[in-house]
């Protein structure tokens, strides 16, 4: 037995699919099609039924005003006008009935079909004055409906009555309504099946998007393709949909990475903290220089795992950093970065700058990689007496502008430079010095952000060369 609340879901989702777009799309479709195609009818019908009234109202003045004219110019008589006289045809046109009353109303000549004689019309055979008329709008004759009008022959001689019939052309304007009626029906029907079709065609890759965006929902899996083509705005969605999937799947992974080598990284200074604490217990039984060394290697690991967190924070906050792009010049950052430089580490520190060095980017992000750079070459140069060289050139045209950062150290070896950029990574040479190994990545992060990339190679002379470029501020414009 179905539970009742089962039944929910499935009324749920039927409610769902008919308030679809598709459905709402060809049921407004049809509603459009038919709010003008029952408009277009109505007045085509009305157009169409005033102008065949007019015309057969027209014609049948027509023939009543020919008929009064010749009356008055030439004294007529009932014979004249008799079905057996030679000139009967000219007041006998087409779809007209003609009958002709002697001076005391009777019917000299019946019509065909027979007319009825009203009081009116005796009156006007009566009259003296030829041309006189009585119009009757209906008239029922059998089945049928007459227009009929009479006409005075003047002298007290009698009268002829002409008749229009309008049934037919009744007959005719109401099976012209039914055809109309039944074409409206069926245009309304077609435009229905037409926009569910098309609207099935425009929303089949909408449905593939909402199909795509429900699975993420539910299974969190980044992964997935979305099989989205074409050139419209259905297809560009699809496309960013998709790239958009893509950065997320790596930026997840990017964490998953970083979270995964922080905690490598961090176990190593946790686990000497441990120890060294552990040792505190006993400090009353060590000796002072014990103590003294004790001391100074916990200060060491608590700098060096401050540093590294400092460095985790940089990383991340590189990655998404909100700080608004700006129009700014590499120079004048070297300058600052380069001051600061020689505060702390009372290193000469030479800023060259050469070409365009103008940019747009994020001057915080920018300062930080710098930062890293000098103080990666005033560690690796600690005893050098030789000044660090901060080189900024922008190219003759627009393009991207370099900075790199130059010592005289003892240089990085030839399989480690492919590597220094990696999270962690740490030459075996460098390894007995502080640091944490996110430094260059940091720097990487950002010229990958700023539209360049780093770059490090062996120094003419000895020493080491790192650096990296970014988009100049033509190219940007140009982009």
């Amino acid at each position: 037995m179905q539970a009742p609340g089962s039944a929910r879901p499935a009324r749920g989702r039927r409610r769902l699919r008919l308030l679809s777009l598709g459905t709402t799309f060809a049921v407004a479709f049809a509603s459009v099609t038919a709010v003008v195609t029952v408009l277009v009818g109505l007045l085509s019908y009305s157009a169409a039924a005033r102008l065949v009234r007019v015309d057969q109202q027209s014609v049948f003045d027509e023939v009543v005003q020919d008929l009064r004219q010749e009356v008055r110019a030439n004294r007529m008589t009932p014979v004249d006008f008799s079905s057996t006289s030679p000139g009967h045809d000219l007041v006998r046109p087409a779809r007209t009935d003609v009958q002709v009353l002697g001076p005391d109303g009777g019917v000299f000549d019946p019509g065909s079909p027979g007319l009825p004689v009203t009081g009116a019309d005796r009156e006007v055979a009566a009259a003296r004055t030829a041309g006189q008329v009585v119009t009757h709008a209906e008239v029922d004759v059998g089945d049928d409906v007459y227009r009929v009008a009479t006409v005075a022959l003047g002298g007290s001689r009698g009268a002829v009555q002409v008749a229009q019939e309008s049934s037919d052309t009744e007959d005719l304007l109401r099976a012209l309504q039914r055809r109309t009626l039944v074409l409206m029906v069926a245009v309304v029907v077609g435009a229905g099946l037409f926009g569910w079709w098309l609207a099935r065609r425009i929303t089949r890759r909408l449905v593939v998007l909402t199909d795509a965006a429900e699975i993420v929902a539910r299974t969190r899996r980044l992964g997935i393709q979305v099989p989205v083509a074409g050139q419209d705005e259905v297809g560009r969605l699809g496309r960013a949909f998709d790239r958009m999937l893509g950065r997320l799947a790596q930026s997840e992974e990017d964490q998953r990475r970083l979270v995964q080598d922080a905690g490598h990284e961090l176990r190593t200074p946790l686990t000497s903290l441990r120890t060294n604490i552990s040792l505190l217990r006993r400090i009353d039984e060590l000796p002072p220089g014990t103590r003294e060394e004790l001391v100074d290697d916990l200060t060491q690991e608590a700098r060096e795992l401050t540093d590294l967190v400092n460095e985790l924070v940089d990383l991340a906050a590189g990655q998404s950093d909100s700080e608004p792009p700006q129009q700014l010049d590499l120079a004048e950052i070297a300058e600052d970065v380069a001051g600061l430089a020689r505060r702390r580490s009372g290193r000469e520190i030479l800023v060259r700058a050469s070409g365009d060095t103008t940019t747009e980017g994020r001057p915080g992000m920018l300062t930080r990689a710098l930062s890293n750079l000098v103080e990666n070459a005033v560690k690796f140069d600690r005893d050098g007496n030789q000044p660090v060289e901060i080189a900024v050139a922008g190219p003759a045209r627009p393009g991207t502008v370099r900075v790199e950062v130059r010592d005289r150290g003892p240089g990085i070896a030839e399989d480690d430079l492919i590597r220094v950029f990696d999270r962690f990574y740490r030459a075996p040479a460098a390894r007995s010095l502080p640091g944490s190994g996110l430094g260059l990545s940091i720097v990487r992060e950002v010229a990958l952000a700023h539209g360049g990339a780093p770059y490090a190679f062996q120094r003419e002379g000895g020493g080491t060369v790192i650096g990296f470029t970014v988009a100049g501020a033509g190219a940007r414009e140009e982009d």
